[in-house]
């Protein structure tokens, strides 16, 4: 099975589009994601990179950008979205505890639905509870253990980790050293992938 690395922060717009598909590339490709959630907004402070603050012409080229990819994808997303999320360091706090219970890509899936179709914003309520509910985890534990100090230093590493790699935005996606940034780069990971493994 050829692997490929997505690196992902809940707080993206655009990654709203790649994790909503995933699943059926995943079917379609014969690959398999590794998710790896980050926290992006650190990695674009330490850059100084932060690409829609106070630019209101490119945040709405943004919105109407997702709204025709969102359409080719059979997606129905209400846009604008709450943007940016307040809550972004708690979602990915949450996502990085579902990697280790096994959960995270359900979690993603459904606090990216319920941010863009339903307009609650990720990492906080009703949001957070809800979607975890929805995938059958109990949200005191889940919110109790992604609080510690355990879980926030595990989100740090693979924070620093992602940048190491040379991630610098949300979605990416590594293949063998090679990063591929932005969801219309998926299929050109899924290639490359392919073709380092025989398969191309």
């Amino acid at each position: 099975m050829v692997k490929i690395d997505f690196w992902y922060s809940i707080g993206s717009t655009y990654s709203y589009l790649t994790v909503m598909r995933l699943a059926e590339a995943e079917e379609a490709h014969g690959v398999a994601f590794r998710w790896r959630p980050f926290d992006v907004r650190h990695v674009m402070v330490e850059q100084n990179n932060i690409p829609f603050k106070d630019k209101p012409v490119k945040s709405a080229y943004m919105w109407r950008d997702i709204a025709r990819r969102a359409e080719r994808y059979g997606l129905s997303p209400k846009l604008p979205a709450p943007y940016p999320l307040p809550g972004l360091v708690l979602a990915n706090r949450v996502a990085t505890l579902g990697v280790r219970q096994g959960w995270v890509e359900d979690y993603t899936r459904a606090t990216y639905r319920r941010w863009f179709e339903a307009g609650e914003p990720a990492g906080e309520d009703p949001n957070l509870s809800a979607s975890l509910q929805e995938i059958g985890c109990d949200p005191a534990n889940v919110l109790a253990e992604a609080q510690s100090d355990d879980i926030a230093k595990a989100l740090s590493d693979a924070t620093d980790e992602a940048m190491r790699l040379g991630v610098f935005g949300s979605p990416s996606f590594v293949v063998d050293g090679e990063v591929f940034w932005g969801d219309d780069r998926l299929e050109d990971a899924v290639l490359w992938a392919r073709k380092a493994t025989g398969r191309g």
